[in-house]
């Protein structure tokens, strides 16, 4: 078996399995106090993985950067619409789940549906960064788990809202986390046999790092605007990217 195939499987192992098994130890635990703090972490992880790893390593592949520029931009908007889609099945959903208890397990599904595509393009991206280069692979997993655990609280905490069984909803998710590891398989052999696409694959999964961290994430972190907060945002946006520089440098090569 390719030695890059075996990294992608793990990395959609450790990218869905494992943040999912993390995540739940802080829903279980008095550590869910932490969560909005690993929630700036990932937003720095996000950033620094798509403005230092993701974005030049496309820039660097492709044969046209105005390519690579109008693809992450379309990128952007194709997320955009897609939260926008998100959204308003949420509402429709929401409001189905205050006039029937069937319904609002049929809300949960949609939430576990939903995680499975995000983990399925998760896979992808993976895919794409370790048949790039195995450093950018370990980075882009770390950003993935980096934003996975805060969303993967969440959407256990939804699912035992609506009324399912703490081993059902974790069983449910875990499902749901483990289509990385077929969407990364999948995108390793259509992308080994189109390399051309790779540099395109990257910029898409920048834009939707970026997009998470500042359309999702960053919005939450201005609810809390005393002093104390802000400063621990500040540091671990900073560990956050730090982290990537650093396993830049450290990373295993090709």
């Amino acid at each position: 078996m390719d030695t890059k195939l075996i990294w992608i499987i793990a990395a959609g192992i450790a990218g869905g399995a494992l943040s999912l098994l993390v995540a739940a130890v802080f829903a279980y635990a008095v550590l869910s106090a932490w969560v909005p703090r690993m929630v700036s972490y990932a937003v720095g992880a996000l950033l620094g993985a798509a403005l230092l790893r993701l974005l030049p390593e496309a820039f660097s592949a492709a044969d046209n950067v105005e390519k690579v520029f109008a693809v992450t931009l379309a990128g952007l908007l194709g997320f955009f619409l897609l939260e926008k889609f998100a959204l308003w099945r949420h509402a429709h959903a929401h409001g189905a789940t205050e006039r029937a208890h069937d319904q609002s397990r049929r809300s949960g599904l949609l939430i576990i549906v939903g995680d499975a595509i995000h983990n399925t393009v998760d896979g992808v991206a993976i895919a794409a960064a370790f048949l790039t280069d195995v450093r950018l692979g370990v980075v882009t997993t770390l950003a993935v788990i980096a934003h996975e655990i805060p969303q993967e609280v969440g959407d256990f905490m939804i699912l035992l809202h609506v009324g399912y069984s703490r081993r059902t909803a974790l069983l449910l998710n875990l499902l749901a986390s483990l289509t990385s590891v077929a969407g990364g398989i999948a995108g390793y052999f259509v992308l080994r046999e189109s390399q051309a696409a790779v540099p395109y694959v990257l910029a898409v999964s920048a834009a939707g790092f970026i997009y998470i961290a500042v359309a999702d994430l960053i919005p939450d972190m201005h609810r809390s605007v005393d002093l104390r907060s802000t400063a621990w945002q500040v540091i671990l946006i900073a560990v956050g990217v730090a982290t990537v520089a650093l396993l830049r440098e450290l990373g295993p090569a090709h």
